[in-house]
């Protein structure tokens, strides 16, 4: 959003009280008043810095052209959310979700059930490269067990977002890897291996911590049997079910687009499900938009496999365009470039550094919603100031993971939080406290940065370079 720069930027204290006053209004509604839906008070925001904008005498046609250029730049994942709407509702007529979560049950049996939530998540995201598909696959299996296991599905949620932005952020086939290397021009296995050093501990501290918090599960082997014959009752677990999973991870290692290969996988689902005879093909093409409705004896397996469609998206998809115009207002009225601006020029120590580039990743997510501005801005404004600092480039582009991919699931009006809210059915106030992974993440990068301990000097990428 650079180039939405206005002619000339408030001064200092005036874009601090702007964004101070935006997020204010919007934290105190979401926080304090919880009934109203997040829609309102990001509406509030914006009208806040269209008041703003036009006392500064700016024409209101920039400022509309600044919301449409904001909400512009999250159509790719606008998009993405419909066909995983889709996916989720094909998935479970096809029965791959089903047998999905019968798998799960199965690994369920143990009292590390929260632990084991995280390690197979973990697992699933690296492989996929993708949190939004994680969670909207293996993720609600583990909500849907934990429903029937009466498991805290705050902590539960905690454990599959924790998981996937784990994966998220350390699969060479994630888009927001790949984003964080290619701005920094780091290479992509070296940013990957030099995350490792916050990002290993971070897991390891996590893991221990949802060991601790899994319920024992005594008396739960019956339960989950009942839901096991519950699950096998609907009919829909056929060996099958299994083939859209596997065409979804074929793509991905073929590193196909993520629109495509969700796309592809929700096709051969439905076409499955349809010659199977699991619903008539009106009924099953209707799942698109409206999602799946499970009809059986069960009210609890019901509740566990209605879900998807497009109109299930719209709540989530109607929040991220408003939320990415109030970042278009915040960089067409000059708020966030002034902050920015002022805050570089104090740079030169490498724990200064570290510390502005992991507390503007945090603060772009927070003020913006969108993690892949978070990284491209944050990325493009701190390069020189690690030049002069004498740290590797590679310290920055692990700072902007770790401050700025797992911080999106924790912001409420973000377009990760949003989603992942919707899909697992939990709001992001509720899952916050137990997303160890995306707290410690951040956390770890300060520390480091404070310390100087895992900080790369410059002259050291060089030698590597030369060799």
């Amino acid at each position: 959003m650079f180039h939405l720069r206005p002619k000339s930027l408030p001064n200092l204290t005036e874009a601090i009280l702007l964004l101070v006053v935006s997020v204010g209004i919007i934290s105190y509604f979401i926080i304090g008043v919880q009934d109203v839906p997040p829609h309102v008070p990001i509406l509030l925001a914006i009208l806040v810095m269209l008041t703003y904008g036009l006392i500064k005498r700016m024409p209101f046609k920039e400022l509309q052209n600044g919301m449409v250029q904001g909400a512009q730049t999250g159509m790719g994942a606008i998009l993405l959310f419909f066909v995983i709407g889709i996916l989720i509702a094909s998935w479970m007529a096809s029965g791959t979700i089903p047998v999905l979560m019968d798998a799960a049950f199965s690994l369920a049996g143990g009292p590390w059930f929260l632990a084991i939530a995280f390690a197979v998540t973990a697992i699933v995201g690296v492989a996929m490269g993708s949190s939004f598909t994680t969670a909207a696959t293996v993720g609600v299996a583990f909500i849907g067990v934990a429903q029937s296991l009466d498991v805290s599905l705050a902590m539960t949620a905690g454990a599959i977002v924790s998981g996937a932005f784990f994966g998220d952020k350390m699969s060479p086939l994630s888009d927001t890897t790949n984003l964080a290397s290619t701005v920094v021009k780091v290479d992509l296995f070296d940013h990957i291996k030099n995350m490792s050093w916050t990002t290993i501990p971070a897991f390891i501290l996590s893991f221990v911590l949802f060991v601790l918090l899994s319920p024992q599960q005594q008396g739960g082997s019956e339960q989950l049997a009942n839901f096991q014959a519950g699950l096998d009752q609907t009919g829909l677990m056929h060996w099958s079910s299994w083939i859209p999973l596997a065409i979804l991870v074929a793509s991905t290692v073929a590193k196909r687009p993520a629109f495509l290969s969700i796309a592809a996988s929700s096709l051969i689902a439905t076409l499955l499900a349809g010659f199977r005879g699991i619903m008539e093909w009106s009924a099953l093409w209707t799942t698109w938009f409206n999602g799946y409705e499970a009809t059986t004896n069960s009210e609890a397996v019901n509740s566990l496999l209605t879900r998807g469609g497009m109109n299930g998206m719209l709540f989530t998809v109607s929040l991220v365009v408003l939320a990415l115009s109030l970042g278009g207002l915040f960089f067409k009225t000059g708020v966030i470039p002034a902050i920015l601006e002022r805050v570089q020029e104090s740079l030169q120590s490498p724990r200064s550094v570290t510390l502005s580039t992991a507390f503007t990743a945090i603060g772009i997510n927070i003020a913006i919603g969108e993690q892949y501005l978070s990284i491209l801005l944050t990325g493009e404004a701190y390069q020189d100031a690690y030049e002069r600092a004498g740290l590797a480039r590679k310290n920055l582009s692990r700072t902007l993971e770790d401050a700025g991919t797992v911080i999106n699931p924790l912001v409420p009006w973000s377009v990760c939080g949003v989603f992942l809210a919707n899909v697992l059915g939990v709001s992001v106030l509720e899952y916050l406290p137990f997303a160890f992974f995306c707290l410690l993440s951040p956390v770890l990068t300060i520390l480091f940065g404070i310390t100087g301990k895992t900080l790369t000097p410059k002259a050291v990428e060089s030698t590597k370079v030369a060799q």
